[in-house]
């Protein structure tokens, strides 16, 4: 009885005055928050506002948990609201307060003590508990914590707007380089040739083809001469006079379709430059719209992987204490001591009669 006393009883005794008559009661604070995934098509459409969205894939309620419980965020919660002043202060008890020149490691142990989160897959929902020895500091604690969840899905929305754009950004620039480029290049092949070589080229083909009808009529009218017995020499020779005045101007026509000028390329060869640099032009044109309408595409498909945070139970302070839990505690300080007692008395007695033996 004196054993039981001494060695289970005093403690916890002395287990239930620390739990009832000592120690800080501290505040826990709750709240919950989840993150969804917007599913619409940014309002394009007669229901593109009204599409349901989803909850988000774990991966990001997992990286926003991981982030709130990380030295990180205790440190920032320490220079926006003070977490280890607070809890370095005289008026908490020894046991559950903080030394006041406490290294980061241990003012973390202190943070992942009282600071709990935990996620549940089943319901996409992230349980945050806050404590401290106010109920206004916690519920400051709780926001601050919630802010830096926002923060932090805002900036993991903004990664993947990023990397969705990245690519179709970069292709609207180049297609709108290319397009420039070919537009100048028409440009200046239009400047150095002053009259657009394929109208010229067109109208000289246009008299070449007139005068070829007029040759043939000529040479026609010529061969009817000649096949009279006695032909009217000088019709004979007006009408040869006209066939070769003809193929002259025929052959001239042709020269500067193909002889080259001042710029050293033929009408021919300028045409041909033209006709190139319009073409393209025109494919540059068309990779542009391509990659206007990709860059469109691009951005529904980013609007629709935008995450938001939403907080279904917001934190509101508590008006009583939710730690310690004194009487559980001090049932459980009687167990503990209780196991041990037996524990010691059980090997106590083996090795008593090992020893006898």
């Amino acid at each position: 009885a004196v054993r039981l006393a001494f060695f289970v009883g005093l403690p916890t005794v002395m287990g239930g005055y620390y739990f009832y008559k000592i120690a800080t009661p501290m505040y826990a604070t709750d709240s919950q928050f989840l993150i969804i995934q917007n599913e619409g098509t940014g309002g394009l459409g007669p229901l593109g506002g009204l599409l349901p969205t989803q909850f988000a894939n774990s991966a990001d309620s997992i990286a926003t948990q991981s982030y709130l419980q990380s030295k990180d965020a205790m440190l920032r919660l320490d220079r926006d609201v003070g977490f280890m002043k607070h809890f370095s202060n005289p008026e908490i008890d020894p046991i559950q307060r903080m030394n006041p020149d406490a290294s980061n490691e241990e003012a973390y142990k202190f943070y992942k003590d009282n600071v709990k989160i935990g996620y549940d897959p089943t319901e996409g929902v992230v349980r945050m508990e806050v404590i401290a020895a106010d109920p206004i500091v916690a519920t400051d604690f709780s926001k601050a914590l919630i802010s830096y969840a926002e923060e932090r899905v805002d900036e993991l929305s903004q990664n993947i707007r990023n990397d969705a754009m990245e690519d179709a950004r970069r292709n609207l620039e180049r297609a709108k380089v290319e397009r420039r480029e070919a537009q100048e290049n028409l440009i200046r092949l239009q400047e150095v040739y002053s009259a657009d070589p394929t109208e010229q080229l067109a109208a000289l083909r246009t008299q070449i083809t007139s005068y070829d009808q007029q040759l043939l009529e000529k040479k026609l009218a010529l061969q009817a001469l000649l096949d009279n017995p006695r032909p009217n020499q000088a019709k004979v020779d007006g009408a040869r006079g006209d066939v070769r005045r003809l193929q002259d101007v025929l052959t001239g026509l042709n020269a500067r379709m193909i002889e080259a000028d001042s710029s050293g390329l033929s009408l021919v060869q300028q045409s041909t430059e033209i006709e190139l640099a319009r073409a393209d032009l025109a494919t540059a044109d068309a990779f542009l719209q391509s990659a206007l309408q990709g860059e469109k595409q691009a951005a529904l498909g980013a609007g629709r992987q935008v995450r938001y945070l939403t907080v279904p139970v917001r934190p509101i302070a508590s008006d009583a204490p939710s730690y310690p839990r004194k009487f559980e505690n001090t049932v459980l300080a009687f167990l503990i001591f209780s196991g041990v007692y037996l524990m010691v008395s059980l090997t106590s007695s083996i090795l008593r009669e090992q020893v006898s033996n």
